[in-house]
């Protein structure tokens, strides 16, 4: 089965309305693969791993993070801007900027090496609307961030989530790739005196969960 041809499908990606998108996406599966075991890049050792469990994954919440930056510009934001913080090996980034182009996006990585490999990339899918920034969490200028987006980064804990909503514009948003719904439970408890309110919406990723063993929920906060 060609999974990302069909995974996209499944998502509602149309070659319509995104003509290049699965082109693009090859491409970028290919570069993860050939540089993965020296950038230590993705948990996956093949190509139908990648796209299920971080292509698939990281496009699976593409429709809640695109309505959110179209309400956004509806409410008169300029140069509206997403942040992928602690980026990797680009995930899910760089798949959301594919798919949405009209949005300037930020790979925030602290580890040179893979920013090399962010930079490589994005000249490579002719990126234009993204910029690759070599600096970590806390040298993030405040308040400059639309939306914030992450995936496979770290327990959201009290200094992080501090230094994660200082970098948001007001009015801006957290949108975090978690897994059960029982451990976000568990994780959000822990924090609840900074984020009293926050929202669960369940993911449906194309063949990740036809064994039951998988769950993924996106978080979504929002700072006042």
């Amino acid at each position: 089965m060609d999974y990302l041809h069909e995974g996209l499908v499944k998502l509602n990606f149309s070659a319509e309305t995104h003509p290049t998108l699965e082109d693009d996406l090859r491409k970028y599966v290919n570069e993860l693969m050939l540089f993965n075991s020296a950038y230590d890049l993705v948990g996956a050792e093949t190509t139908d791993e990648i796209v299920i469990r971080h292509i698939l994954d990281s496009l699976s919440a593409y429709h809640i993070i695109r309505k959110l930056a179209d309400e956004k510009k509806t409410d008169g934001a300029t140069e509206l801007c997403i942040a992928d913080i602690g980026s990797g090996g680009g995930l899910p980034g760089i798949p959301l900027a594919l798919s949405m182009r009209d949005i300037h996006f930020k790979l925030i990585e602290r580890m040179s090496k893979r920013c090399l490999f962010l930079e490589n990339c994005v000249a490579l899918l002719g990126l234009s609307n993204v910029t690759v920034e070599n600096i970590e969490l806390e040298r993030v200028a405040q308040e400059t961030i639309d939306i914030s987006v992450f995936r496979a980064f770290r327990p959201l804990e009290y200094k992080m989530t501090r230094k994660l909503l200082r970098v948001l514009k007001h009015g801006g948003y957290l949108a975090a790739y978690k897994a059960k719904k029982e451990k976000i439970a568990e994780e959000m408890e822990q924090i609840k005196t900074i984020i009293p309110q926050y929202e669960q919406i369940p993911l449906d990723v194309p063949f990740l969960n036809d064994n039951g063993e998988y769950e993924r929920n996106l978080v979504l906060v929002q700072r006042p």
